[in-house]
């Protein structure tokens, strides 16, 4: 495997984020309903709250349509009960005019005080269906005009969907960040990694073989070096980490204890992304899997059986999983997703077993810079940096 040294100079530290289950993805046994974590502002902004308190540096907000609550209203929320931790928002591209969009953010922004970061999706929206090559041509459009903007006096775009002239951009000027938010992106598909590799900031992925991903990392950092430009690279993968590698794998048994596989393709089906080339390679890595449904020593890809995206869960003990995370800094990744079932309790664990052993940070906008009002120094003791 080719180990791929393709970060941002000069940073040392990792972004570590939560997720805030927006989508009603939050259960004690995958696929069985619990009333108490669904899908509400009480529970999701609790999430929020406690990822912040365990010391997370971000916190993606999802988007769906079918379940759950509107992101952009879900974050514009968490402005007032949180202080450090950033927001990271999930938009659709195209669900909304592009000049409102970038007023709405730039609105964001300011409630943020400058914490606010996007994920930049290009999903089919309820309803219709659209080529892959159209949904990605027009998040192209959407995130030139957004940038115009974050950065220019007036909105000048000719493109194949969006057309505006000499359009005032004072209503959307962004607040501390110049240049705008951080802009987040996953995609496997070649127009998709073209889209990140010329306007995004951070490319993610959703876990597979470490070769694989080294793979997809030089394809990615090949297209960004066309473009003359550095990206960062992050990992959205699932938790389940306690003191010893036996607790923790029979955690993650008792987790699918309850689902049957008919439940399961019903909760990945109703994704609207459910057909796309990512969630297909989520579904090969579990065809590919042993029979305890590992495809890595510490890589489980149990928890895809019931959800459409992410798909697969680091399990072990602490050391284990820090171990892990250590091999996917050296291969050049500096962010971090994580998640696990149910979170609020999940969060606490990774908190306490695996975040206070990194050195962590907030990605700089521009790199070496650190956003407005977050602290420099490491919230862990940094002991396994």
């Amino acid at each position: 495997m080719t180990l791929v040294p393709i970060t941002s100079p000069d940073l040392d530290a990792t972004e570590v984020s939560w997720f805030s289950a927006l989508c009603s993805d939050d259960y004690k046994h995958l696929g069985v309903p619990d009333g108490e974590l669904r899908s509400s502002w009480s529970h999701c902004s609790e999430i929020v709250k406690s990822a912040e308190t365990n010391g997370f540096r971000n916190i993606l907000c999802p988007s769906s349509y079918q379940v759950g609550q509107d992101t952009l209203s879900f974050v514009a929320g968490c402005a007032p009960i949180t202080k450090d931790i950033n927001l990271l928002a999930a938009i659709r591209c195209g669900e909304m005019q592009p000049i409102m969009l970038a007023r709405t953010v730039a609105t964001l922004d300011h409630m943020l005080s400058g914490r606010l970061t996007l994920n930049i999706i290009s999903s089919d929206f309820p309803g219709q269906k659209e080529p892959s090559s159209y949904r990605y041509k027009r998040s192209n459009e959407v995130v030139q005009i957004l940038k115009q903007a974050w950065t220019q006096d007036k909105i000048n775009f000719e493109g194949d969907i969006y057309n505006f002239n000499d359009v005032s951009t004072e209503p959307a000027q962004t607040y501390q960040q110049k240049g705008g938010p951080l802009l987040y992106f996953g995609g496997y598909s070649p127009d998709a990694i073209e889209l990140c590799a010329e306007h995004c900031d951070v490319y993610l992925m959703w876990p597979e073989t470490k070769e694989d991903l080294a793979n997809r990392m030089m394809v990615v950092n090949d297209r960004a070096r066309a473009h003359n430009r550095t990206l960062d690279y992050g990992l959205r993968v699932h938790m389940v980490v306690r003191d010893t590698e036996t607790e923790a794998r029979e955690f993650a048994q008792e987790l699918v204890s309850r689902l049957d596989d008919d439940t399961g393709n019903l909760i990945r089906e109703r994704a609207l992304d459910s057909s796309s080339l990512g969630v297909s390679r989520q579904s090969r890595n579990r065809d590919l899997a042993d029979m305890d449904g590992f495809i890595e020593p510490h890589l489980w890809t149990g928890v895809g059986r019931a959800r459409s995206g992410c798909g697969a869960a680091l399990v072990g003990s602490a050391d284990q999983v820090l171990t892990e995370i250590e091999t996917y800094q050296k291969m050049g990744m500096r962010s971090f997703i994580f998640s696990g079932y149910p979170h609020l309790e999940e969060c606490d664990y990774v908190g306490k077993l695996v975040l206070s052993e990194l050195k962590t940070c907030s990605l700089p906008h521009e790199y070496g810079r650190v956003p407005p009002g977050v602290p420099e120094t490491p919230l862990g003791n940094g002991s396994r940096k």
